[in-house]
């Protein structure tokens, strides 16, 4: 078996899926509606900063930061309003990453996806996307267990509901995050960005895949 410093962790019985960024190209999109509602208040942000600073986040740290940076509370119907301009962005923009519905219908291994967004927005993008009727595993959110990556968590909570060792499970993600949390829970982590984007001290504990079928590289 491989050591702990190891990016392969085990033989891969399972997959695990990241869903924004990963198999819909959302993040982008979501961060337009979060930085767009945010200048309502006067945020001023411009899309590189709020990339960096907002992928892979929950919202409630978008929330927190953005008030920080304004230097008074948002409403109480920010984060409603968000989430409705975030579903009408979706809906006029959102495509699939490149070989999403491919990947999905040629995997023969058991998966599923693990995201930190709300079970709604999950479903509504992959709805939007036309994935929703290849998906042949669970679907997990960090909001139904209260836990959210970078904390281990949500891929331990999906790893035991699939029956699967979590040194046996792969994990796709393209967020730090998402990188941080599966190898937290001993996963084999496959990081969907390049090799540039991944800090130094993740880069000997992930494997970088340029594209989604490269996966299928790493799992005979």
């Amino acid at each position: 078996m491989a050591d702990s410093t190891s990016p392969v962790r085990g033989r891969i019985a399972a997959v695990i899926f990241d869903c924004d960024g990963t198999l819909v190209d959302s993040e982008p999109i979501a961060h337009a509606a979060l930085l767009d509602e945010g200048a309502e208040h006067g945020l001023e942000m411009d899309a590189a900063e709020g990339a960096a600073l907002f992928t892979g986040i929950k919202m409630v740290f978008c929330v927190q930061e953005i008030e920080r940076r304004i230097g008074k509370t948002l409403p109480d119907d920010f984060v409603p309003r968000v989430r409705a301009r975030m579903a009408r962005y979706f809906a006029e923009r959102l495509q699939t990453m490149p070989g999403a519905l491919e990947v999905l219908s040629r995997l023969a291994l058991p998966y599923c996806i693990a995201s930190n967004g709300p079970q709604e927005k999950i479903r509504l993008t992959l709805e939007i996307c036309g994935l929703l009727p290849a998906m042949k595993g669970p679907i997990f959110s960090a909001y139904d267990i209260g836990h959210w990556k970078p904390a281990p968590e949500l891929f331990i909570h999906a790893a035991n509901a699939m029956g699967v060792a979590a040194r046996q499970c792969a994990v796709v993600e393209d967020s730090i995050p998402g990188m941080e949390a599966g190898v937290a829970a001993g996963m084999t982590v496959l990081a969907l960005c390049p090799t540039e984007k991944i800090p130094p001290q993740l880069r000997q504990r992930v494997l970088p895949i340029r594209k989604l079928d490269d996966l299928f590289e790493h799992l005979d």
